[in-house]
């Protein structure tokens, strides 16, 4: 059984709730050997109880600004042209352990890489809305992906989006977004 579904899971969470007072609990997201805990406040991991189905649930919810999803989906792209450019690339995120930097193919993909995402950016080839992608086969309770048109990911919007979503009140915005790295933040 998903133990997001469990009773004394969910008497747990609604306990460690109340604790806090708050609708919702922070999730510390484990960080990889070398990564530091980076003060952002474009995204938050958060769990809170709901009803899925008509039974009650844990809700596992990554809430992100559209701003953050916007540069991350350019990034990717670029990343993707890179690669057909230089197909012996490999991005930092993949790379091993005992990887041998190479200090003039580096600086040429680096150099590459930006040219491609101000291009992206310029051309407006990538847009984003607001949404919501639930999987309710997610490991642990129902997993959520949430993308809003907020500036910053703060306490207000994350209780004020959960009290919307748990009362069906959910309105998203289809407006289509761009960014580009050079906007200032606001």
């Amino acid at each position: 059984m998903n133990p997001g579904f469990d009773p004394e899971e969910i008497a747990q969470l609604k306990k460690e709730c109340k604790a806090e007072r708050l609708n919702f609990t922070y999730v510390e997201d484990e960080l990889e050997e070398g990564e530091e805990e980076d003060e952002n406040n474009e995204h938050a991991h958060v769990q809170f109880v709901g009803y899925f189905k008509e039974k009650e649930v844990i809700y596992d919810a990554l809430i992100y600004t559209l701003r953050l999803h916007h540069s991350t989906l350019v990034y990717d792209a670029a990343l993707e042209r890179l690669k057909k450019e230089i197909p012996n690339y490999i991005s930092q995120d993949e790379r091993p352990e005992n990887y041998k930097i190479n200090p003039e193919e580096e600086e040429e993909a680096e150099m590459l890489l930006t040219e491609f995402i101000e291009e992206i950016e310029e051309n407006e080839e990538i847009t984003v809305r607001e949404h919501i992608e639930i999987d309710d086969e997610f490991e642990y309770g129902i997993g959520l992906e949430v993308g809003l048109n907020k500036t910053e990911i703060n306490e207000k919007t994350i209780n004020d989006f959960i009290l919307r979503f748990n009362a069906g009140r959910i309105q998203l915005d289809a407006t289509l977004y761009s960014f580009t790295g050079s906007e200032e933040q606001d």
